[in-house]
């Protein structure tokens, strides 16, 4: 499957079906990332689209898509409730600037350094999360739910069962075998598109019943809207509510029937308007937190994505530009009331298996989802498509992403780097892709800095009163202790020798234990002597020369 990306070549007819294809999936993901984060479908859907275009265009890694994220969403939810949505887009915008920042600094190579079992770790974290975020799809009867642990409303719904379950299984089958066999007999169109296609002429041509696009962007919207009004009563009443009434009062209306009004709002999603916030230091105090982690969350998760399709297309794309390009995106995300967002593996992996591997292809999805916005008929259109179809192709970039050959690793490579793999996936399914690639680059540089500690070795040389101990390895702060036990400033002859030469010195930990050491043999009236020091490391001794006390030959 792998082999299929790498060798699909580009041109104009793949760019265009691949944009198509990655359109219609784009929808019902950005869709239910808005939900995620408490905002209306629209904000979504726009920030999809100005993502993916302006990084098609402006971005480091032709081939990547990006748009409205889950792993932004999560991050955006309390927020939204805590401070609204003016808010979120203020700081969406401030997340762009660092992000163009962190381009014009060329922070984006720092990607390059990632140890190799901190990617396979994030991608197969990925692929779980994506594979378990299509399990939502499996739930019908959604209802409102109050949560006494957190204090606010939940939504949930009723596992499917019967024949309805038995439905969606076969519609979500059927998209995986014509995906994965119709290559096998023609390529001239992509099969995730052909899959689309046949289970919609099936569900809407047949008494075959399913959810089906509008029905999902409808049950979200209602629940949505449900949501946001019952915990604005809610907030109301707590004022006068004791601390244990609150817990009865939230389920109750939690399950009261509430006519719901509509709300009118003075943002348009897709119209220019500068964020309705104060603008002081105290309002940017308040975003300067959301923008930090939004752009953290967002440029891992691309410059990640781009190393991937990197390894996959067999090219290099540039990711200090993709970060100004993500950055770009979402300045203007914020200024056109779109939620933020940043590339989407998924769909990244959809488009190059379908022959994506231009900016075209990333341009014309764009286009086409600003296309199903903005004109009824085709919105319409992609009302019929079975919500099980699109799943399906989720499962499909689900196998592909994952990397299969690490579960036949656990015997063949160190064990603290298979930790490393299982404690990157693990924590992206648990936490969030951020705090995962931090934890696995610490615990990688643990196990190295160990590593190296144990490597530094000593032989002992004497020659009448003299006595040199010859270091050969690496010297830094995890060697430190090792280093100080090599010496005996009582019982040493009156001179001792230090041989660096086949040593190097690394920081300030290991120059302030040579200088403790200096200072045990001065304290004996001893004389020592540090030996042919390399150049970067006398250069830190001369620097350091203020606060050290050593004899240097």
């Amino acid at each position: 499957m792998i082999d299929l990306l790498i060798k699909r070549q580009s041109n104009f007819k793949n760019e265009f079906l691949s944009g198509l294809t990655v359109a219609l999936a784009l929808v019902p993901e950005a869709v239910a990332f808005a939900f995620v984060a408490g905002v209306d479908p629209l904000v979504g859907l726009w920030a999809a689209f100005i993502m993916g275009f302006v990084t098609s265009i402006l971005g480091g890694r032709p081939g990547m898509i990006s748009g409205a994220t889950g792993a932004m969403a999560v991050v955006m939810t309390a927020f939204i409730i805590l401070h609204g949505i003016e808010y979120m887009f203020a700081a969406v915008i401030l997340c762009g600037i660092i992000q163009i920042l962190c381009g014009v600094f060329k922070l984006g190579k720092l990607v390059r350094i990632l140890p190799h079992p901190v990617t396979l770790g994030f991608v197969n974290g990925l692929a779980i999360v994506i594979g378990l975020a299509q399990f939502g799809q499996f739930k019908e009867n959604y209802r409102l739910l109050y949560d006494k642990m957190t204090g606010n409303f939940q939504i949930t719904g009723d596992w499917m069962s019967g024949g309805a379950l038995l439905t969606t299984l076969c519609l979500i089958g059927g998209t995986m075998l014509i995906i994965h066999y119709l290559p096998r007999f023609t390529k001239a169109v992509p099969g995730t598109l052909v899959a689309i296609v046949a289970m919609t002429l099936l569900v809407n041509f047949s008494p075959i019943e399913s959810v089906t696009v509008q029905d999902f962007v409808e049950s979200q919207n209602e629940m949505a809207a449900e949501k946001t009004f019952k915990s604005k009563l809610f907030n109301e009443q707590k004022e006068d509510l004791k601390l244990s009434e609150i817990d009865a009062a939230g389920t109750a209306l939690a399950a009261a029937d509430v006519e719901v009004p509509e709300e009118e709002s003075t943002r348009i999603a897709g119209a220019f308007q500068i964020p309705s916030i104060d603008w002081t230091p105290q309002s940017f105090m308040i975003i300067l937190g959301l923008a930090l982690t939004l752009s953290a969350v967002g440029l891992i998760e691309s410059l990640m994505t781009l190393t991937l399709i990197d390894e996959l297309t067999q090219t290099r794309g540039s990711s200090n530009r993709e970060c100004i390009g993500q950055g770009a995106a979402n300045i203007i995300c914020g200024l056109f009331g779109g939620m933020g967002g940043c590339a989407m593996i998924g769909q990244s992996m959809i488009n190059i298996r379908s022959g994506g591997r231009g900016r075209l292809s990333g341009i014309c999805a764009a286009s086409f989802l600003l296309c199903f916005i903005i004109f009824p008929p085709l919105w319409n259109c992609i009302g019929l498509i079975p919500v099980a179809s699109l799943v399906g192709v989720m499962f499909i970039v689900v196998i592909a992403t994952f990397e299969w050959t690490t579960l036949r690793l656990w015997n063949k490579i160190p064990g603290s780097d298979f930790l490393v793999i299982i404690l990157v996936s693990a924590m992206t399914v648990i936490f969030d892709l951020a705090i995962a690639v931090v934890a696995g680059v610490a615990v990688s540089s643990l196990v190295f800095a160990w590593k190296k500690s144990t490597r530094l070795n000593v032989d002992i040389i004497d020659d009448g009163d003299t006595r040199t101990y010859v270091l050969k390895g690496s010297f830094f702060f995890g060697a430190v202790s090792s280093f100080k036990e090599f010496f005996d400033p009582i019982n040493d002859p009156e001179h001792v020798v230090i041989e660096f030469q086949d040593c190097t010195v690394y920081d300030h930990s290991a120059l302030e234990a040579i200088n403790a050491v200096a200072q045990l043999y001065r304290q004996q009236g001893k004389q020592l002597t540090i030996m042919h020091l390399k150049e970067d490391c006398a250069r830190l001794v001369r620097k350091a020369d203020d606060v050290l006390e050593l004899n240097v030959s």
